[in-house]
């Protein structure tokens, strides 16, 4: 049996060689197209950036099966019950604007759909967020490594972190609640890039996170660095563990939230 600690070594690597893609960001190489829906857009980073993660994990652990944004979800012919979750480019509209809140994102749940190891590297940050179910949350940046503990409870100024849906009319309803959801919160962020902002309720920057209607991908790896931070976290449950992630409807209707327990019942159910 494959432990969360040698699963996350492997998390570590698949994401440094996503984030190596990122670093050598191009403005004038970028082939942005757009995925169909405004603002829903994909740069030939996204493409090498996931290529460079799957080449890590497979040859690591060649028969477990991988799901990323772009390429949907690969089986081997005899499956472990592992499987990946990436998101080679999470901020590709950060990134396309050269805003610096982009990352990596890499996690593995079982076939019971636990998540048990993730990592978030942001290279334009200099940071790299990881956790295995179990062993924490940390933080490493600038040569330290920092155990992560949330958010402070009951300090003042408690900011919400947030995002909005590319499909008006779940942001139509988004925006509708927008105003109860606010309630108790002295500001709002909108950074744009969900795996970062799970990370940063994780390490205290933000008191709360709470987005409606996001991918398995945004929120597989920064969830479980909130989770092991000691967060209380929502996120949707994997219908189908060994293929993919919540359907769309399922997506479409759930919130991913993470923040301190006090905060909990602020976010609809």
């Amino acid at each position: 049996m494959t432990t969360p600690a040698e699963l996350l070594a492997v998390a570590k690597d698949a994401a440094a060689a996503g984030a190596r893609v990122l670093a050598t960001r191009n403005g004038d190489a970028l082939q942005a197209s757009n995925k169909g829906a405004a603002g829903d857009w994909v740069t030939a980073f996204d493409v090498a950036a996931e290529h460079a993660v799957r080449d890590v994990i497979s040859a690591a652990r060649p028969r477990d099966s991988i799901t990323g944004e772009e390429h949907g979800t690969t089986r081997p012919d005899e499956p472990t019950g592992y499987r990946w979750s990436i998101d080679p480019l999470d901020g590709t509209t950060n990134f396309i604007r050269n805003i610096v809140y982009y990352a990596t994102s890499v996690a593995v749940a079982d076939a019971d759909g636990v998540w048990l190891a993730g990592v978030v590297n942001a290279p334009a940050l200099g940071r790299v967020y990881y956790a295995s179910r179990g062993g924490g949350a940390w933080l490493e940046e600038g040569g330290r490594v920092t155990r992560l503990e949330g958010p402070v409870p009951g300090r003042p100024g408690q900011i919400l972190a947030t995002g909005f849906n590319y499909d008006a009319g779940v942001r139509a309803e988004q925006a509708a609640q927008f105003v109860d959801l606010m309630q108790g919160f002295a500001d709002v962020r909108r950074l744009g890039s969900a795996a970062l902002d799970l990370c940063l309720v994780a390490d205290g920057t933000h008191d709360a996170f709470g987005e409606r209607g996001l991918n398995e991908h945004d929120f597989s790896a920064g969830a479980l660095v909130a989770e092991e931070a000691g967060c209380w976290v929502r996120r949707p449950r994997l219908a189908s563990p060994l293929q993919g992630g919540p359907s769309d409807q399922q997506r479409l209707d759930a919130w991913t939230c993470a923040a301190s327990l006090e905060l909990s019942g602020k976010f609809p159910l």
